[in-house]
């Protein structure tokens, strides 16, 4: 392969003539990568905040060229190398050679976009295909800088007898190269070779994207280097040194010493079947929508062995949460079923949200075999019927929210209640230009004692199926303090038309001054407001239920403090405090876990007297015990039990418990 060691910058038809031209890697077309504008260089500085962000709009850019499957593979946990490869319709050298030459300036959604096949002709918000279209200002391809400057595109059409292939090398933004504005307002952000070579199948299509490589940093922050170096520090501390309080993840791919060597954790500390340099929910052996329903079990599964508020951060290392918020960003079926598309009769109580001001929920009556979609006439989601499959490294994502097989509680509401809205607003009174054209989408508000993991906590907007903001525990910035409440709602809000353009640059984040934003905003927090006076109502209900039920019954006057501070905490009637075990066994209670208490052995945190103790001394004890537990209760009301690690949990309570203990004179 030779190329000029000095390129210039082509004209897009005469870059489009010269990749016609060529034949095999013998005649390299040599051209300059510049941006339509000076802002949009910024894609080459990392626009994007994580390395998973690149690899979601990799993903996105597959589903707008129809792709069905997608296969990401990486050398985990090395890191060296990263493949996206998709069976989309692939790229011509003419539409190769735009994306080229208009970064921040796509084809789609535009005029362009049939000339060059990358929209259907009579909508140029569609893809060939039929669907939305994701991508908007033609940057996501140039979104893996945030894991290196140079990468390679390998993409052919259906029934074109050579591949086009095209290495790019990016520029930072600070070189002074480019720097100064050239051409008006393009600036120079990389250098290209292009050519072509004969492909071995005409019929075959699709794009790969190849990256070698990897940018230093992008590569510490997949292997977890941050976790990985305090916990190496710990281990080679000596008895008298200090150790900073951080466990390793529960689950993860392996970590590499400085030799870049695969390390190996203690003996015994692998599971059977399983390399012993990582720990992993799955088994190689298993199939790849298997592997992925084991990795969110994995998750559920820690609220059955007490730990009510499962975190990913500390279940999994990054690699594996990257997998998990991939799997919700992208367009994706539910690793069970939608919700819209469940037979909840029974087993959920759902309401319509009301769309005006100050309305209220009104109750939906499900009949035995019909569901949401049925009886409300849901719409979402929109592609319901195209097949889309996503693979990372052995496992089939699926978007990993459950809503059904929940764990027992001990509030006083067992069942979900379901709050569906659906809404369109045209902007009648607004000019387009102003407006940003109709708003339409439909959502739901899942409310249950229960959520897991705490990440689901919140609202997570889908624009056509899609979303780089993940779950907002803030709810679009709801001012109503109502902490408990909102630690029991997953919300999702499917956006048919509209809000796009409401999308910053990174697509992680929205203008919220913007029309659509300002309007949907109002939307979730009015439904946030009819939700809470739902469950409010149903809870005082139950709750008074089972007072009438338990006559006769005398709560303890610990027990009653502990209830009136989570009942003022939470500000829900409806709410008891987490139950607080002290297991004298190895094994933890099934039933305590599964109704999310909180489980401590009581070796380490309150142990027994040794030897026989007198009844006085058992009855003590046993005031002890109560005292303990209530403190956990009303700490966990505060919010302070759960803002530090497990075994930080059993160092607190043992300090308070010694304290307890000790003698008054």
């Amino acid at each position: 392969m030779t190329a000029s060691s000095d390129p210039v910058y082509l004209k897009e038809a005469d870059l489009v003539a010269r990749i016609k031209a060529s034949r095999n890697s013998k005649s390299v077309v040599p051209t300059i990568l510049k941006t339509d504008d000076r802002v949009i260089a910024r894609v080459t500085d990392g626009i994007y905040r994580q390395p998973g962000s690149a690899l979601r709009e990799l993903i996105s850019n597959a589903y707008d060229a129809d792709a069905t499957r997608v296969v990401i593979k990486t050398d985990a946990p090395r890191f060296s190398r990263l493949t996206v490869e998709d069976n989309g319709h692939g790229m011509s050298p003419d539409a190769l050679a735009h994306l080229l030459h208009h970064i921040g300036g796509s084809a789609k959604r535009s005029s362009d976009g049939a000339k060059l096949g990358v929209t259907q002709a009579d909508d140029p918000l569609r893809s060939p295909g039929g669907r939305r279209l994701i991508g908007k200002i033609g940057i996501g391809l140039f979104s893996v800088s945030q894991l290196t400057h140079a990468f390679q595109i390998i993409t052919k059409e259906k029934g074109d007898a050579f591949r086009t292939i095209a290495t790019v090398a990016l520029k930072q933004y600070a070189d002074e190269s480019h720097v100064a504005g050239q051409d008006g307002d393009k600036i120079e952000t990389g250098r290209v070779n292009v050519w072509r070579e004969k492909a071995s199948d005409k019929d075959s299509h699709g794009t790969t994207i190849a990256l070698t490589s990897i940018r230093p940093q992008a590569r510490d922050t997949l292997r977890s280097w941050e976790i990985w170096a305090v916990i190496e520090q710990n281990e080679k501390a000596g008895p008298d040194d200090e150790k900073q309080a951080l466990d390793p993840p529960l689950f993860h791919i392996g970590r590499l010493d400085s030799a870049e060597d695969l390390m190996r954790p203690e003996p015994g500390s692998s599971k059977p079947g399983e390399p012993a340099f990582q720990s992993l929910p799955w088994k190689p052996s298993d199939a790849p929508d298997k592997a992925f329903k084991k990795l969110v079990e994995a998750v559920w599964k820690q609220v059955d062995e007490s730990n009510p508020n499962p975190q990913l951060e500390r279940i999994f290392d990054y690699y594996l949460r990257m997998i998990w918020q991939l799997s919700l960003a992208v367009p994706l079926p539910y690793l069970d079923e939608h919700l819209f598309d469940l037979k909840l009769h029974g087993s959920a109580d759902v309401f319509l949200l009301a769309n005006t001001p100050k309305g209220s929920a009104s109750t939906v009556a499900l009949k035995r075999n019909s569901t949401l979609r049925d009886e409300l006439e849901l719409k979402d989601p929109v592609d319901q019927a195209k097949k889309f499959d996503v693979f990372v490294d052995g496992l089939q994502l699926f978007r990993p929210i459950r809503f059904a097989g929940l764990p027992t509680t001990k509030h006083a509401l067992k069942k979900p209640l379901i709050f569906i809205g659906k809404c369109r607003e045209e902007f009648s009174k607004l000019p387009r230009e102003l407006s940003g054209g109709p708003l339409s989408f439909e959502a739901y508000l899942f409310w249950t004692p229960k959520v897991a993991p705490t990440e689901h906590r919140g609202s997570l907007i889908r624009i056509h199926g899609s979303s780089g903001t993940l779950f907002d525990p803030t709810f679009m910035r709801y001012q109503v303090s109502e902490t408990t409440r909102l630690g029991q709602i997953t919300c999702e809000v499917f956006v048919s038309e509209g809000l796009d353009s409401a999308l910053n640059i990174d697509r992680e984040s929205f203008n919220y001054a913007h029309p659509h934003s300002v309007f949907i905003t109002k939307w979730l927090h009015s439904a946030l407001r009819q939700l809470a006076t739902t469950q409010k109502k149903f809870a005082a209900e139950e709750r008074e239920k089972a007072r009438t039920e338990a006559k006769g019954q005398v709560v303890s006057g610990i027990e009653k403090v502990v209830a009136e501070v989570w009942t003022e905490q939470s500000g829900d009637p409806g709410a008891a405090p987490p139950a607080v075990e002290l297991s004298d066994a190895d094994a933890r209670p099934a039933k305590a876990a599964s109704e999310g208490a909180y489980v401590f052995s009581r070796d380490a945190v309150a142990p027994p007297r040794a030897g026989n103790q007198t009844a006085q001394a058992k009855s003590r004890q046993e005031v002890l015990d109560t005292k303990l537990k209530a403190i956990a209760q009303i700490l966990a009301s505060f919010g302070l039990l759960d803002a530090v690690p497990r075994r930080k949990q059993e160092k607190l309570l043992r300090a308070i418990y010694e304290i307890l203990e000790a003698p008054e004179n």
